[in-house]
């Protein structure tokens, strides 16, 4: 209904609005001065009222347009349906003021109504930017700023005679009231931006605050130049385009309220910012540049529009327009993305606070914490691989928003981790330039995750050493008191019994002796099964390749064996084992012959039972260069599937290599088979 009204008050004035331009009933022009330039443009007046009034009407059908556009489409939200009846409304009575004041001339039953729309028009569309966009005043007191809006206007409007018009009576007054509430305009989006709005109403209220400072920039550029002196100071066609600027740089308040209600998810608002603070910095240097040096070069050489001032200023502004355009899209892009275009600085400065960090998680902390400040991301995250294919979430900055970009960490073609970052905004996706600066970072990250990874290892080797020292403690303790230690208190008891036994009954000490033997030797085997649980007792015994070659033979004959005849108990069609050892092998420590015979062990085992080979060959050889030994286990069976989890066994030998320092390779090599190789280190380290 009030669409109706508004459209239908609008048709009524227009001929009543061409009369006031015909017969310039508008108190601020000069209508001779105006006569006279019309006439010595030759512009008849009739030209040039119809010229003002088609820009009302077409500016107005655009606000229309985009109103009845949010109707039709946002109709279930009231603050879409109050933000398009303040664009209809506004667009058709608050921009056309003049006509609305020269109205009770041309129509005076129209005079009421169309100045209570003017009015509704001018506090409504304020009032929407202050609850735009969920509806609610934020801060909560700003509601009074559209109360002392509301009286301002109401006086202007409907009692311009009254002293409480400040527009007429104390001018100063007036643009004081207009700046204040303006500046409460954009105080409550700027504090709604930062502190209430979620990240869909934060794009909304990008493109409304874009629409908004661009209109205003439009209208102070445009409107300087007429101030005071309305369409009369300069020619009537300059004025008129002039004119034509000032409504469209208006036009772009209904257009960006448009997108941020119906298209927000759209377009990339980011980027439409950005190029115009860029090029709208450009431009207001180079004019600025422009002006000054030809007032400048004129002051001093005494010569205005002289073409030569002109020709110096243009090669100015045209030497510096690439470097000031340069400077100003840095700046910009800093603003809004961070530091993406400066990656050097964003790595040196992840380097100088790695160098400060001391603690393993506090680096991975500083290192997202860094991402995310430097690239103004709302979130960067990095996951750590666990035990098996799981990973988890080591360190966080922010919160999680929208679907993230990860990268994979990769170290030594092995994947550790991923680095997770959000988008900057919901929908948004990272440019070329912020993905080539993320995976240069990966890179950087990378190498930091792995050793946080050899420090977090390193630490649980430390704490299963000592937690393994202390249970074969009380391992020890408990089989020493519990076993051994009754034992051989039963022998002393049992010896006293039989020195009292012998001179009365030398047939029953006897009988005791004999007893007390067979404790003793149940006491040896417990002494020995004891030690053979601290260590192989067949190293000792036999010495490391002698016993690797007795655990082979427990398992299938060895080559030897066969070529010798020697090998009748196993079946020839079996597995055939063959051990060679280089002959310059030095001392070994003691950790590492237990280390090497108890990987050779698990690794002739898992040939046995798994690999389904005819052959398998162990090999022990000394690595001069790296000092270090090489144990390698090789068969030609089926190999080792791709999706098999590690077991109990492969766990244990490659805990064993790397409590030492040392490495322990499982591949499945190309022409077929398993191949097993730990390298064990004979350094001073490793023998103690």
């Amino acid at each position: 209904m009030v669409f109706v009204v508004t459209i239908g008050l609008f048709a009524a004035i227009i001929p009543a609005y061409y009369d006031s331009l015909v017969g310039f009933s508008d108190p601020e022009h000069d209508t001779a001065t105006v006569r006279a330039n019309l006439e010595a443009a030759d512009v008849s007046i009739e030209r040039f009222a119809t010229y003002l009034l088609g820009i009302s009407v077409a500016s107005a059908v655009v606000w229309v347009v985009v109103g009845t556009l949010i109707f039709w489409r946002r109709s279930d939200s009231w603050i879409a349906l109050f933000a398009s009846l303040c664009l209809i409304v506004f667009g058709t009575f608050g921009l056309n003021e003049s006509g609305v004041l020269a109205l009770p001339d041309q129509a005076p039953a129209l005079w009421l109504p169309v100045r209570l729309l003017a009015l509704f028009s001018n506090v409504g569309i304020y009032a929407l930017v202050l609850i735009f966009p969920n509806g609610r005043f934020v801060p909560r007191w700003t509601r009074w700023a559209v109360v002392l809006f509301a009286v301002h206007d109401v006086f202007f409007f409907l009692f311009a005679d009254s002293i409480f018009n400040l527009a007429e009576s104390f001018p100063p007054l007036d643009f004081a009231v207009l700046a204040t509430v303006a500046c409460v305009a954009i105080g409550s989006q700027l504090y709604r931006y930062r502190h209430v709005s979620a990240p869909v109403e934060r794009q909304q209220t990008k493109w409304v605050v874009f629409g908004m400072v661009s209109a205003g920039v439009g209208t102070l550029i445009f409107e300087v130049p007429i101030a005071g002196s309305p369409l009369d100071q300069f020619g009537p066609l300059y004025a008129l385009a002039i004119h034509a600027g000032l409504y469209g740089s208006l036009l772009l308040i209904p257009l960006s309220i448009g997108v941020a209600i119906l298209r927000y998810r759209l377009w990339d608002v980011d980027a439409v910012i950005n190029r115009t603070l860029v090029y709208g910095a450009l431009s207001a240097i180079v004019v600025a540049l422009y002006t000054l040096i030809v007032v400048a070069l004129g002051e001093l050489f005494q010569a205005r529009a002289d073409l030569a001032v002109s020709l110096v200023a243009t090669g100015v502004v045209v030497v510096l327009f690439a470097p000031l355009r340069e400077r100003l899209q840095r700046g910009a892009n800093r603003l809004m993305y961070g530091e993406r275009d400066d990656p050097y600085a964003v790595l040196s400065r992840l380097g100088r606070r790695l160098e400060a960090t001391i603690a393993p998680k506090a680096v991975l902390e500083t290192i997202v914490e860094t991402i995310a400040q430097a690239l103004k991301v709302p979130y960067a995250g990095i996951n750590l691989r666990q035990d098996g294919a799981q990973f988890a979430t080591a360190a966080e900055y922010g919160t999680p928003k929208g679907e993230p970009l990860i990268l994979p960490l990769v170290y030594q073609r092995e994947t550790v981790g991923h680095l997770i970052v959000a988008s900057r905004a919901p929908g948004e996706i990272f440019s070329p330039a912020d993905v080539l600066l993320l995976e240069d970072l990966a890179r950087q990250v990378e190498v930091a995750v792995h050793a946080v990874r050899l420090t977090q290892d390193l630490q649980h080797s430390r704490e299963r050493l000592v937690t393994t020292r202390e249970e074969e403690r009380r391992r020890l303790r408990r089989d020493l008191h519990d076993g051994l230690g009754p034992t051989l208190g039963y022998l002393t008891l049992g010896l006293d019994t039989a020195c009292r036994l012998f001179a009365q009954d030398p047939k029953g000490a006897e009988a005791l002796l004999r007893e007390l033997k067979a404790q003793t030797q149940e006491a040896i085997s417990e002494v020995r099964r004891l030690v053979y649980g601290l260590r192989p007792p067949a190293l000792d015994d036999l010495g490391l390749i002698a016993a690797i070659r007795q655990q082979a033979a427990n398992h299938g004959p060895l080559a030897e064996d066969l070529l010798g005849g020697k090998g009748s108990r196993w079946n020839n069609n079996g597995l055939v084992f063959s051990v060679e050892a280089s002959e310059d092998l030095p001392l070994l420590p003691a950790a590492v012959e237990v280390a090497c015979y108890r990987i050779a062990q698990e690794a002739i085992a898992n040939a046995t039972r798994h690999s389904g080979a005819g052959t398998c060959h162990v090999s022990l050889s000394l690595d001069e260069a790296n000092g270090s030994l090489e144990l390698e286990v090789v068969d030609d069976g089926i190999g080792v599937a791709e999706d098999r989890k590690a077991g109990v066994g492969m766990s244990s030998m490659r805990e064993r290599a790397e409590e030492l320092g040392g490495t322990l390779i499982v591949e499945t090599l190309p022409e077929g088979g398993t191949r097993v190789l730990s390298r064990l280190p004979l350094s001073q380290r490793a023998e103690e």
